[in-house]
This record gives C-alpha cells, sequence and structure tokens, in this order.
C-alpha cells in the first residue's frame, strides 16, 4: 500500500516535470519568434489543455481516478525542482540552437533569393526602362502638344479681337 503510494508520489512527480517542460516550450518559443497577442493567447489555452489532459490522464491509468492531495503535492513538488534546476539551462540552451539555426536558414533563404534578384533587377533594366522612357516622353510630348494647343487658341482668340 505504501509502496503504490509512494510510487504514484514519483509519477505525479514526473507529471510536474513534464508540465514545467511544457512551460518552457512555450517560453522558448515566445523568446525565438515574435508573436501577435491572439497567438499567445492560443498557445497559453493549449498549454493548460494540455496540461489538464497530462494530469487527468495520469490520475486515471495509475490512480484508477481517485484524486489524493499527495498527488497535486507532487505535481507542484515536480514543477518547483524542475524549475530550479533545469529551466534556465533548457531555455538558454534552446533559444541559441534555435536562433542559430534561424541564422543559417536565413543565410541560405539569402544565397536562394541572390540570382532572384538579379534576374529581378535584370528584367526591370530590360523592360520596364524602355516601357518607363516611353510613357515619360509620351507624357511629356502629349503637355506640350496641349501648350501648343492652347497658345495657338489663345493666338486666334486675339487675332478675332484685333
Amino acid at each position: 500500500m505504501i509502496t503504490n503510494q509512494v510510487y504514484l508520489f514519483f509519477i505525479f512527480i514526473a507529471n510536474g516535470i513534464i508540465i514545467g517542460l511544457l512551460f518552457d516550450v512555450f517560453r522558448i518559443l515566445r523568446r525565438t519568434m515574435k508573436t501577435s497577442d491572439f497567438i499567445t493567447y492560443v498557445e497559453d489555452i493549449l498549454f493548460w489543455i494540455l496540461t489538464g489532459f497530462s494530469i487527468l490522464y495520469s490520475i486515471f491509468v495509475f490512480n484508477n481516478g481517485e484524486i489524493r492531495f499527495f498527488m497535486f503535492l507532487a505535481i507542484g513538488l515536480g514543477i518547483t525542482c524542475y524549475m530550479l534546476l533545469f529551466s534556465s539551462f533548457i531555455i538558454k540552451t534552446n533559444v541559441v540552437i534555435i536562433n542559430f539555426f534561424k541564422k543559417i536558414i536565413s543565410i541560405i533563404f539569402n544565397i536562394i533569393k541572390l540570382p532572384f534578384k538579379y534576374i529581378l533587377k535584370l528584367i526591370k533594366k530590360l523592360f520596364l526602362k524602355p516601357v518607363s522612357f516611353i510613357i515619360i516622353n509620351i507624357r511629356k510630348n502629349s503637355t506640350n502638344l496641349y501648350n501648343n494647343m492652347i497658345k495657338i487658341t489663345k493666338n486666334k482668340k486675339q487675332q478675332k479681337i484685333m
């Protein structure tokens, strides 16, 4: 009987450690990626749902659905031990690793993007510059034509007056 309760106590300590680790996963995600408030709310809800399922699963599987005070004490002890002993190390290490991979992915993306950038510049140079040149000239010529038309009409009006 006592060995069964000690066994349950250690299972719920492990459950608390898993909850602490899950909490750190969300903390790591927030430190490495910018998230909107809505995404943060979704992550919080997801954390509480996963935590609730973990606790309920452990209660039903290991203790046939019986809830005891020492289970919550063990979960709290597991979370506390995890936070004091492992949390800062795990967060720092994972943030460094994720940031390293983000830099590598960024470098690879920039290398892949480089030829397309030059191709786009070439396309602009070959096609857009002549088109813009033509449009500018058409605009300039049409403005000159309009101004000439205005001058001619003014001259005709003045000639009629005289």
